[in-house]
């Protein structure tokens, strides 16, 4: 059999957009997750605790809300391309400059800037992405996509188990500022977004005037609430789950920092391989059964993931949560869009993305307190078990337009 030029050049820009998005939150991951591994020697340089530094994810996870405003409106009312190549272009120079940080006062306000260009990636990614695929597919490369995130956490353990402890042999006082330069790598990928990624054909069918733009965010009002709830829980289960869990297996479990990177390089593969079968459950099922039942499976497995005896069931365990939290989180892209008005589609998921980690922001800070005073275990899993429990409920109780088509005229 053979293909038309027309379907071949079709095929490439669907590929183009997914590759352009998921490597974008790859990069953007990465950058976060770097910071998770290097609490202590980023402490130790400023004069600073543990927790301190943990505030900064806290503030960087604050400032999304900022991004996702404004590359959002920006994407809605000219396209989801340049918008794209610039929000790289700023997270990577936000990055790269952490790593030349004088002071922390310094190092804060270049972690918040970050959060603005991490902000503003996921909205207008996702957006492409599944404006530009068939509805069909649109669950499993919801899960690739969001899994771009869930790989950089993995690039991150790798860059720290096997860059890290040279540059620390090397020059121990700048490693961790070297960490940080990696995080400009992505503005390479500026270039490919520029000169391969095509113009969503759905946004410039659905775009609007800015009148009727501005008067269609009241009716839009209930659904963005909604979302909003259904990403804080979200939020709760990710970052609960995620952003302390390096330090809970040296502080608790006495892992040495090579074994932490290798665990959670292994849990965040689970957690790559749930995105995509959840993901595709959710194009078979329905967003709503796959999400609960994968939410359902990680609420089960809060004793092992925090609590096994042995450091060989904690690294399963840490595998199985990830593999359905992340399974959870990878229907997310497309049941959002799904959920959201065609013309508004660059802006509202991300946004209410963004609102949504800006309230469950405090999860890495008060785990880190919590666990300073009582113990790691106590704080991850009573946060994990609260939030998997209220994330089945609201799920549950919200609506789901699964398959619904993005084109005007197409079913």
């Amino acid at each position: 059999m053979t293909t038309s030029p027309a379907h071949r050049q079709l095929v490439a820009d669907q590929r183009n957009a997914v590759l352009a998005s998921f490597l974008g939150w790859t990069f953007d991951a990465f950058d976060f997750f770097v910071l998770t591994f290097l609490l202590n020697d980023i402490a130790k340089a400023f004069g600073k605790t543990r927790p301190d530094v943990a505030l900064t994810l806290t503030l960087t996870l604050a400032m999304r809300p900022v991004g996702a405003f404004i590359f959002g409106i920006v994407a809605d009312r000219f396209g989801r391309r340049i918008p794209l190549m610039i929000n790289i272009l700023f997270y990577a120079t936000a990055s790269a400059l952490s790593g030349l940080a004088p002071s922390y006062a310094s190092f804060v306000a270049l972690r918040m800037l970050f959060g603005i260009g991490m902000g503003g990636q996921w909205g207008v990614g996702a957006s492409l992405v599944l404006e530009s695929v068939s509805p069909k597919w649109r669950g499993v490369l919801s899960g690739l996509l969001h899994q771009g995130y869930s790989l950089g956490n993995l690039l991150a353990a790798f860059a720290f188990l096997t860059v890290y402890p040279a540059l620390n042999a090397a020059h121990p006082t700048y490693a961790w500022r070297v960490m940080f330069f990696l995080g400009g790598v992505p503005a390479l990928l500026s270039l490919f977004v520029f000169a391969k990624v095509k113009e969503s054909e759905a946004w410039r069918e659905h775009k609007t005037d800015w009148h009727t733009y501005k008067r269609s965010l009241a009716d839009a009002l209930p659904r963005f609430l909604y979302l909003v709830l259904l990403l804080t829980m979200m939020g709760f289960i990710s970052h609960g789950t995620q952003d302390l869990y390096p330090t809970f297996l040296q502080q608790q479990r006495g892992f040495a920092p090579g074994h932490v990177a290798e665990t959670t390089m292994f849990t965040m593969v689970g957690a790559i391989i749930g995105g995509l079968v959840i993901g595709y459950c959710s194009d078979r099922f329905g967003r709503r059964r796959a999400m609960i039942g994968a939410a359902l499976g990680g609420l089960a497995l809060v004793p092992l993931w925090i609590a096994a005896p042995t450091s060989a069931l904690i690294v399963f365990g840490g595998f199985l949560m990830q593999f359905c939290v992340q399974g959870a989180w990878g229907v997310i892209p497309a049941h959002m869009n799904e959920l959201s008005p065609a013309h508004m589609r660059g802006f509202l998921p991300g946004f209410a993305y963004q609102i949504g980690m800006l309230c469950a922001g405090v999860v890495p800070y008060v785990e880190s307190v919590v666990g300073e005073h009582f113990n790691y275990a106590t704080s991850m899993g009573i946060v994990a078990a609260i939030a998997l429990a209220g994330g089945i409920v609201v799920i549950w109780l919200g609506p789901e337009a699964h398959g619904i088509s993005f084109r005007k005229g197409v079913g």
